[in-house]
């Protein structure tokens, strides 16, 4: 038997463990976001702890791995939804699970959204700050799709072009990630001319809101324009995660009744920044995936 915390084993965690992860969310007063937990575990690796006084988790954490691309060799994997259960908060599990996983990832360089919080550990294990998100959210009100770029509805015939233009914007393959966003995402919609796709966008439902990513886009006229119309679609609050480098976006969606929430900093280990052109990512699938 254990004697300590510090001794408990940490295990591969499956889908079976979503409710488990969920109320591990709930626990510390994240939502649940079962939606969510579903996606990283099935592309992602999770790994927990379980709590020794009963069946649930006292910790868990989710990497995500993304493949080599030409452009960029080491590929990279990104470190998401690191969880203490609030009973074994502040008794080292959380720098031990990190350790994990920092361990597991060998020497594949690593990126995660640190919140407040988080980021004095992440720093400790050798993290540093290369960018910040702003998180912000609230119903969108409309006042029309920017002027000359159109969007539609992507279809299946789309997804060899999506997959293109993400690996290039993103720097690296993530299609093992993008082939689960038709059944994830309640909308995709698409950017075009006559050279083909210019950006895309998808928005999928976590609790009571609709998170719009990933949003890669051209310029920052087809990031408003796919923002727009995926508005027009729901009815839900919107929310989504603004690199806080595009400046003109985060002011045109505060315009129309996004209020801000939160700041993350991107972090990164082995790594100066990340790979591909922050100039068109404008926004992550999900701040747990990098």
């Amino acid at each position: 038997m254990p004697t300590s915390l510090a001794d408990l084993p940490i295990r591969r965690l499956s889908p079976a463990d979503l409710t488990a992860c969920a109320d591990l969310s709930e626990d510390r007063g994240w939502p649940r976001e079962e939606h969510k937990w579903g996606l990283l575990l099935a592309a992602g690796t999770g790994y927990g702890i379980d709590a020794p006084e009963d069946k649930g988790l006292a910790a868990a954490g989710v990497l995500t791995s993304y493949g080599q691309t030409a452009s960029y060799q080491p590929g990279l994997t990104a470190i998401g939804m690191v969880l203490v259960a609030e009973r074994h908060a502040r008794q080292g599990i959380g720098r031990l699970l990190m350790r994990h996983l920092i361990a597991e990832s060998g020497d594949t360089p690593l990126t995660l959204h640190a919140t407040p919080h988080g980021r004095p550990l992440y720093e400790e294990l050798g993290f540093t700050v290369t960018g910040k998100a702003e998180m912000v959210s609230g119903h969108f009100r409309p006042s029309g799709t920017p002027a000359g770029v159109p969007t539609r509805p992507a279809t299946a015939d789309d997804l060899p072009a999506i997959l293109r233009l993400d690996a290039e914007v993103f720097g690296l393959d993530r299609t093992h990630l993008l082939t689960r966003l038709p059944a994830f995402a309640d909308q995709i919609r698409i950017a075009e001319d006559r050279s083909g796709i210019t950006g895309y966008a998808a928005a999928w439902p976590n609790m009571q809101t609709h998170v719009v990513g990933p949003l890669i886009a051209r310029d920052t006229q087809t990031a408003k324009a796919l923002i727009a119309s995926l508005a027009a679609g729901t009815d839900r609050p919107m929310r989504t995660d603004i690199d806080v480098r595009h400046e003109e976006l985060l002011a045109w969606v505060k315009a129309h009744g996004l209020e801000p929430v939160a700041f993350n900093a991107v972090m990164t280990y082995g790594i100066p920044a990340l790979p591909g052109d922050w100039t068109r990512r404008f926004a992550p699938l999900t701040v747990a995936a990098g």
